[in-house]
């Protein structure tokens, strides 16, 4: 008489990345964001607004609007993408959807994935709209190819993508999830370059800021309005920002539980 020994499960931490269930994941969140109008507005429509706002404010000066329009065409998918991520992770933990889908065979890595590649597609038609309608409607005076600017926001609205998945390990509601925003865009966005120079900060505030991803990507979108090749410089800030986002997302896959409570 032969016995069969049982076949041990594989958690989700050790299933190995399938493309297949990434991408069924991605399907799934993009299904869920095309019958949610108000997010799809906060991706798509609020960056624009913003800029178009952001340009008319400086209508007597447009040099200005030259000066810091393409760093805040880095800092708002940024900040946009890291909200309506941070509380979409969320919300699929608190409803349970996030312990079913793990007792299914889908590891925390094609979870993560999943939703990085859903985001990030928004995030392309996010970029491509602030981007064309900065330089070919309003106006912005870029020396470098528009295309360079594009690049860097589409990494800013990913390493928003990573960073809201992240913190939403640590947030038990989605009014949690908002509190993490001055914690961790705020600090970012007061020391990034964008009201003065980091080189002309207090020592110890030039020091942090040299740590956070988004002065990088300010710093690249600088290399872009001031430079007509790319530079080394321009190469170092899209490595950090692009490095960051990728070590970020590996940091929410460690720390995405599967219980909800």
């Amino acid at each position: 008489m032969s016995t069969t020994a049982p076949t041990a499960t594989t958690p989700p931490a050790s299933r190995p990345l399938s493309p297949a269930r990434t991408l069924g994941t991605a399907a799934r969140v993009l299904r869920q964001l095309r019958h949610d109008p108000r997010t799809i507005a906060l991706l798509l429509v609020v960056p624009v607004l913003m800029i178009t706002l952001l340009r008319y404010v400086f209508d007597a000066d447009p040099r200005t609007f030259d000066a810091i329009g393409a760093s805040l065409l880095g800092i708002f998918p940024l900040i946009t993408m890291f909200l309506v991520t941070s509380i979409a992770t969320l919300r699929e933990r608190t409803s349970g959807t996030l312990e079913r889908l793990l007792a299914m065979p889908l590891g925390k890595g094609d979870l993560i994935a999943g939703y990085a590649l859903a985001f990030g597609t928004v995030a392309v038609a996010q970029s491509v709209l602030a981007t064309a309608l900065s330089v070919w409607v309003l106006g912005l005076d870029v020396v470098g190819s528009p295309w360079l600017l594009l690049l860097v926001a589409l990494l800013d609205a990913l390493l928003g993508t990573a960073l809201g998945l992240f913190v939403s390990a640590f947030a038990a509601s989605e009014f949690q999830a908002v509190q993490f925003m001055p914690a961790v865009i705020f600090p970012q966005l007061l020391l990034c370059g964008l009201f003065t120079p980091r080189d002309q900060m207090h020592p110890v505030l030039e020091a942090v800021s040299d740590v956070m991803p988004m002065s990088y990507a300010v710093d690249g979108m600088d290399q872009v309005l001031t430079h007509t090749d790319i530079t080394a410089d321009f190469y170092r800030d899209i490595l950090v920002v692009a490095g960051c986002a990728l070590l970020v997302l590996c940091l929410g896959a460690a720390t995405l539980r599967r219980r909800t409570t």
